[in-house]
C-alpha cells in the first residue's frame, strides 16, 4: 500500500510535469498553430492531439487520482484545505479542457479556423494559471509534510 508521502511526491510531479507541459504549449506550441498553413493544418492538428494526448493523457489521469486520495489519506504536517484546495483547482482544470480546449481542438481538426485559434489561445491561459498555482501548491504541500 502506498504510502500519503509517496501519494504526495507522485502526486507533485505529475502536476509539475503537467504545468511545464502547459506553459511550453501556451508560450511555444498553440502560438505557432497559424503558422502552420491552411493546407496541412488538419493533418498537423490531428497529430498534435494524438501525440499531446500520450503525454498529458496519463499525467492527468494520475494526478487526479493521486489528488482523490490525498483528500482521503492527507499526509501528516498537511493541512486538509490544501488538497481540498488543490482537487477544485483539478476539477476547474478538467472542466475547461473538456468543456473549451477539447470542442475548440475538434473545430480546428477540421481546418484552421482563426477565430478558434485565438480563442484557444486566450482560454488557455486559465489553464496555464491553474496549473503553476496547483504545482505551487503541490510544492508546498511536499515542504510542510517534510517539516512534520
Amino acid at each position: 500500500m502506498a504510502t500519503p508521502t509517496l501519494v504526495l511526491i507522485v502526486h507533485a510531479l505529475a502536476t509539475c510535469m503537467m504545468a511545464g507541459v502547459i506553459w511550453f504549449v501556451q508560450i511555444v506550441h498553440y502560438p505557432l498553430f497559424g503558422a502552420v498553413g491552411e493546407e496541412r493544418f488538419t493533418e498537423y492538428e490531428t497529430r498534435h492531439q494524438s501525440r499531446t494526448g500520450v503525454i498529458v493523457g496519463p499525467l492527468m489521469l494520475v494526478e487526479l487520482a493521486t489528488a482523490i486520495v490525498l483528500l482521503a489519506m492527507v499526509p501528516a504536517g498537511v493541512p486538509r484545505w490544501m488538497p481540498l484546495v488543490g482537487l477544485v483547482m483539478l476539477a476547474l482544470l478538467w472542466l475547461s479542457t473538456f468543456g473549451v480546449q477539447v470542442p475548440l481542438h475538434q473545430k480546428l481538426s477540421r481546418g484552421f479556423d482563426a477565430r478558434a485559434h485565438g480563442l484557444l489561445v486566450a482560454t488557455n491561459w486559465g489553464r496555464t494559471f491553474l496549473w503553476t498555482a496547483r504545482a505551487v501548491l503541490a510544492l508546498m504541500m511536499l515542504k510542510v509534510s517534510t517539516n512534520a
